[in-house]
Protein backbone atom coordinates (compact mmCIF):
# COMPACT_ATOMS: atom_id res chain seq x y z
CA UNK A 1 0.00 0.00 0.00
CA UNK A 2 1.02 3.46 -0.66
CA UNK A 3 0.82 6.81 1.67
CA UNK A 4 -1.76 8.81 1.13
CA UNK A 5 -1.28 11.53 -1.65
CA UNK A 6 -2.91 14.57 1.13
CA UNK A 7 -3.43 14.09 5.25
CA UNK A 8 -3.15 17.05 7.47
CA UNK A 9 -0.38 18.10 9.05
CA UNK A 10 -0.30 16.51 12.84
CA UNK A 11 -0.48 19.08 15.68
CA UNK A 12 -0.96 17.10 18.56
CA UNK A 13 0.47 13.71 19.90
CA UNK A 14 -1.39 11.64 22.54
CA UNK A 15 0.19 8.51 23.88
CA UNK A 16 -1.44 6.02 25.99
CA UNK A 17 0.43 3.25 27.83
CA UNK A 18 -1.86 0.49 29.89
CA UNK A 19 -0.33 -0.72 33.38
CA UNK A 20 -1.36 -3.85 35.54
CA UNK A 21 1.27 -4.12 37.52
CA UNK A 22 4.47 -3.13 36.31
CA UNK A 23 6.29 -1.49 38.91
CA UNK A 24 9.61 -3.46 38.34
CA UNK A 25 9.33 -1.88 34.39
CA UNK A 26 7.11 1.39 34.54
CA UNK A 27 9.62 3.69 35.87
CA UNK A 28 12.06 3.35 33.64
CA UNK A 29 9.00 3.02 30.76
CA UNK A 30 8.21 6.05 32.03
CA UNK A 31 11.73 8.06 31.74
CA UNK A 32 11.75 6.48 28.36
CA UNK A 33 8.85 7.64 27.21
CA UNK A 34 9.61 11.51 28.78
CA UNK A 35 12.27 11.64 26.68
CA UNK A 36 11.19 10.90 23.95
CA UNK A 37 8.07 13.42 24.52
CA UNK A 38 10.84 15.84 25.36
CA UNK A 39 12.63 14.91 21.76
CA UNK A 40 9.56 16.26 20.08
CA UNK A 41 9.26 19.64 22.04
CA UNK A 42 12.34 20.34 20.65
CA UNK A 43 11.97 19.39 16.94
CA UNK A 44 8.37 21.03 17.21
CA UNK A 45 7.91 23.44 19.75
CA UNK A 46 4.37 23.96 18.70
CA UNK A 47 3.46 20.40 19.23
CA UNK A 48 1.07 19.43 21.87
CA UNK A 49 2.00 16.43 23.54
CA UNK A 50 -0.08 14.38 26.21
CA UNK A 51 0.67 11.00 28.16
CA UNK A 52 -2.22 8.99 29.51
CA UNK A 53 -0.89 6.12 31.82
CA UNK A 54 -3.86 3.82 32.80
CA UNK A 55 -3.69 1.57 35.49
CA UNK A 56 -6.04 -1.40 35.17
CA UNK A 57 -6.55 -3.36 38.62
CA UNK A 58 -2.67 -2.79 39.53
CA UNK A 59 -1.93 -3.93 43.64
CA UNK A 60 1.51 -2.87 43.44
CA UNK A 61 3.31 -0.02 43.50
CA UNK A 62 2.30 0.71 40.22
CA UNK A 63 0.40 3.92 40.98
CA UNK A 64 2.92 5.94 43.22
CA UNK A 65 5.47 5.77 39.86
CA UNK A 66 2.69 6.71 37.59
CA UNK A 67 1.75 9.73 40.28
CA UNK A 68 5.02 10.95 40.70
CA UNK A 69 5.90 10.69 37.17
CA UNK A 70 2.61 12.63 36.35
CA UNK A 71 3.55 14.99 39.24
CA UNK A 72 7.13 15.66 37.94
CA UNK A 73 5.29 16.80 34.64
CA UNK A 74 3.13 19.65 35.31
CA UNK A 75 3.44 20.07 31.52
CA UNK A 76 6.03 18.67 28.94
CA UNK A 77 7.74 22.18 28.49
CA UNK A 78 6.62 25.38 27.39
CA UNK A 79 3.90 25.84 25.00
CA UNK A 80 0.39 24.27 24.13
CA UNK A 81 1.21 20.66 25.98
CA UNK A 82 -1.59 18.62 27.08
CA UNK A 83 0.49 17.15 30.25
CA UNK A 84 0.14 13.83 31.78
CA UNK A 85 -2.93 12.10 33.05
CA UNK A 86 -3.27 9.10 35.07
CA UNK A 87 -6.43 6.71 34.82
CA UNK A 88 -7.51 4.14 37.81
CA UNK A 89 -9.55 1.16 35.67
CA UNK A 90 -10.59 -2.24 37.13
CA UNK A 91 -11.04 -3.74 33.16
CA UNK A 92 -8.05 -6.30 33.70
CA UNK A 93 -8.13 -6.70 29.94
CA UNK A 94 -5.56 -4.98 27.97
CA UNK A 95 -8.11 -4.11 25.23
CA UNK A 96 -10.52 -1.87 27.82
CA UNK A 97 -7.45 -0.52 28.98
CA UNK A 98 -6.27 1.28 26.09
CA UNK A 99 -9.06 2.13 24.41
CA UNK A 100 -10.04 4.45 28.04
CA UNK A 101 -6.91 5.71 27.60
CA UNK A 102 -7.49 6.88 23.72
CA UNK A 103 -11.23 8.41 25.10
CA UNK A 104 -9.57 10.30 27.78
CA UNK A 105 -7.01 11.31 25.70
CA UNK A 106 -9.13 12.42 22.92
CA UNK A 107 -11.94 13.78 24.53
CA UNK A 108 -14.85 15.25 22.44
CA UNK A 109 -12.39 16.28 19.76
CA UNK A 110 -14.21 17.09 16.08
CA UNK A 111 -13.63 15.36 13.24
CA UNK A 112 -10.66 17.97 11.96
CA UNK A 113 -8.92 17.90 15.48
CA UNK A 114 -8.84 14.02 14.83
CA UNK A 115 -7.21 14.15 11.29
CA UNK A 116 -4.55 16.30 12.97
CA UNK A 117 -4.08 14.38 16.07
CA UNK A 118 -2.00 11.28 16.01
CA UNK A 119 -2.26 8.18 18.54
CA UNK A 120 1.41 6.43 19.52
CA UNK A 121 0.47 3.35 21.79
CA UNK A 122 3.30 1.49 23.99
CA UNK A 123 3.65 -1.07 27.22
CA UNK A 124 4.58 -0.41 30.69
CA UNK A 125 7.12 -3.12 30.13
CA UNK A 126 8.72 -1.40 27.13
CA UNK A 127 11.24 1.57 26.43
CA UNK A 128 11.06 3.41 23.55
CA UNK A 129 13.88 5.41 21.84
CA UNK A 130 14.17 9.22 22.18
CA UNK A 131 13.21 9.61 18.15
CA UNK A 132 10.28 7.20 18.94
CA UNK A 133 7.86 9.97 18.38
CA UNK A 134 9.49 12.27 16.25
CA UNK A 135 10.09 9.40 13.82
CA UNK A 136 6.22 8.32 13.65
CA UNK A 137 5.56 12.03 13.12
CA UNK A 138 7.85 11.60 9.65
CA UNK A 139 5.63 8.83 8.17
CA UNK A 140 2.79 10.55 9.85
CA UNK A 141 3.44 13.75 7.43
CA UNK A 142 4.58 11.23 4.46
CA UNK A 143 0.81 10.56 4.10
CA UNK A 144 0.63 7.18 5.63
CA UNK A 145 -2.47 6.83 8.53
CA UNK A 146 -0.66 3.70 10.62
CA UNK A 147 2.68 2.89 11.46
CA UNK A 148 3.69 -0.68 12.52
CA UNK A 149 6.79 -0.49 14.40
CA UNK A 150 8.83 -3.30 15.52
CA UNK A 151 9.95 -5.00 19.04
CA UNK A 152 13.01 -6.33 20.20
CA UNK A 153 13.31 -8.36 23.60
CA UNK A 154 15.33 -7.39 26.21
CA UNK A 155 17.86 -10.48 25.96
CA UNK A 156 18.83 -9.59 30.06
CA UNK A 157 17.86 -12.65 31.71
CA UNK A 158 16.49 -14.76 28.65
CA UNK A 159 18.02 -17.82 27.34
CA UNK A 160 20.00 -17.39 25.10
CA UNK A 161 18.70 -20.34 22.42
CA UNK A 162 15.08 -18.59 23.08
CA UNK A 163 16.80 -15.21 21.77
CA UNK A 164 18.54 -17.21 18.45
CA UNK A 165 15.07 -18.34 18.25
CA UNK A 166 12.97 -15.28 18.32
CA UNK A 167 15.42 -13.03 15.77
CA UNK A 168 15.02 -15.70 13.15
CA UNK A 169 11.26 -15.83 13.31
CA UNK A 170 11.07 -12.25 13.99
CA UNK A 171 13.36 -10.37 11.32
CA UNK A 172 14.22 -6.38 12.62
CA UNK A 173 13.53 -4.88 9.10
CA UNK A 174 11.44 -3.07 6.90
CA UNK A 175 8.11 -4.02 5.86
CA UNK A 176 8.21 -6.56 8.77
CA UNK A 177 4.79 -8.24 9.14
CA UNK A 178 4.36 -8.27 13.12
CA UNK A 179 1.80 -5.78 15.07
CA UNK A 180 2.94 -5.21 18.64
CA UNK A 181 1.14 -2.94 20.81
CA UNK A 182 4.49 -1.84 22.51
CA UNK A 183 5.22 0.11 19.21
CA UNK A 184 1.96 1.11 17.49
CA UNK A 185 1.20 4.99 15.97
CA UNK A 186 -2.18 5.99 14.24
CA UNK A 187 -4.37 8.91 12.93
CA UNK A 188 -7.12 9.68 15.30
CA UNK A 189 -9.18 9.76 12.85
CA UNK A 190 -8.83 6.78 11.18
CA UNK A 191 -8.64 4.99 14.53
CA UNK A 192 -12.35 6.38 15.17
CA UNK A 193 -13.04 4.90 12.16
CA UNK A 194 -11.83 1.54 12.41
CA UNK A 195 -14.32 1.24 15.51
CA UNK A 196 -10.87 1.52 18.00
CA UNK A 197 -9.56 -1.18 20.40
CA UNK A 198 -11.97 -3.83 20.93
CA UNK A 199 -12.16 -5.06 24.54
CA UNK A 200 -10.13 -8.21 23.74
CA UNK A 201 -7.45 -9.65 27.12
CA UNK A 202 -5.27 -9.64 24.00
CA UNK A 203 -4.53 -9.12 19.96
CA UNK A 204 -6.33 -6.08 20.59
CA UNK A 205 -3.87 -3.99 18.46
CA UNK A 206 -4.20 -6.92 15.73
CA UNK A 207 -7.74 -6.89 15.62
CA UNK A 208 -7.82 -2.61 15.17
CA UNK A 209 -5.09 -2.94 13.02
CA UNK A 210 -7.34 -5.58 10.78
CA UNK A 211 -9.83 -3.16 10.60
CA UNK A 212 -7.64 -0.24 9.11
CA UNK A 213 -6.11 -2.50 6.60
CA UNK A 214 -10.31 -3.53 5.87
CA UNK A 215 -11.35 0.22 5.28
CA UNK A 216 -8.35 0.69 3.23
CA UNK A 217 -6.70 3.33 5.61
CA UNK A 218 -2.20 3.51 4.86
CA UNK A 219 -0.37 1.06 6.86
CA UNK A 220 3.26 1.23 6.93
CA UNK A 221 5.84 -1.28 9.29
CA UNK A 222 9.33 0.29 9.77
CA UNK A 223 12.15 -0.79 12.27
CA UNK A 224 13.27 3.16 12.77
CA UNK A 225 11.11 2.63 15.85
CA UNK A 226 12.03 -0.23 17.62
CA UNK A 227 11.04 -0.54 21.05
CA UNK A 228 12.81 -2.65 23.58
CA UNK A 229 10.45 -4.74 25.50
CA UNK A 230 10.73 -7.59 28.29
CA UNK A 231 11.78 -10.75 27.39
CA UNK A 232 9.75 -12.40 30.59
CA UNK A 233 7.79 -15.67 29.99
CA UNK A 234 5.40 -15.05 32.42
CA UNK A 235 2.89 -13.51 30.66
CA UNK A 236 0.14 -10.98 31.59
CA UNK A 237 -1.89 -11.06 28.84
CA UNK A 238 -3.45 -14.40 28.04
CA UNK A 239 -2.18 -14.33 24.43
CA UNK A 240 0.45 -11.79 24.89
CA UNK A 241 3.90 -11.50 24.14
CA UNK A 242 4.75 -12.89 27.06
CA UNK A 243 2.67 -15.63 26.52
CA UNK A 244 4.17 -16.44 23.04
CA UNK A 245 7.84 -15.94 23.94
CA UNK A 246 6.81 -18.75 26.46
CA UNK A 247 5.40 -21.29 23.93
CA UNK A 248 8.68 -20.26 21.93
CA UNK A 249 10.38 -20.94 24.42
CA UNK A 250 8.97 -24.46 25.23
CA UNK A 251 9.27 -25.38 21.33
CA UNK A 252 13.12 -24.37 21.57
CA UNK A 253 13.80 -26.79 24.56
CA UNK A 254 12.16 -29.67 22.60
CA UNK A 255 14.05 -28.72 19.54
CA UNK A 256 17.63 -29.38 20.97
CA UNK A 257 16.45 -31.99 23.27
CA UNK A 258 15.70 -34.24 20.10
CA UNK A 259 18.43 -32.02 17.83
Amino acid sequence: MTPASFRPVINRVEVVMPVHDEEHHLGPSLHALGAAAETVRRHHPAMAVGITVVLDHCTDGSADIADRFAGSWAGLGAGPSTGVRVLHRRFRNAGASRAAGVAAALGEAGAGRLQRTWLANTDADSRVPEDWLVRQLEIADAGWDVVLGSVEPDSAGMDPELVRSWRLRHPLEEGHANVYGANLGVRASAYRQAGGFPPLRSSEDRALVEQLRRRGFAVTATDTTRVLTSGRTVARAPHGFGAYLRALGVETAAALRSS
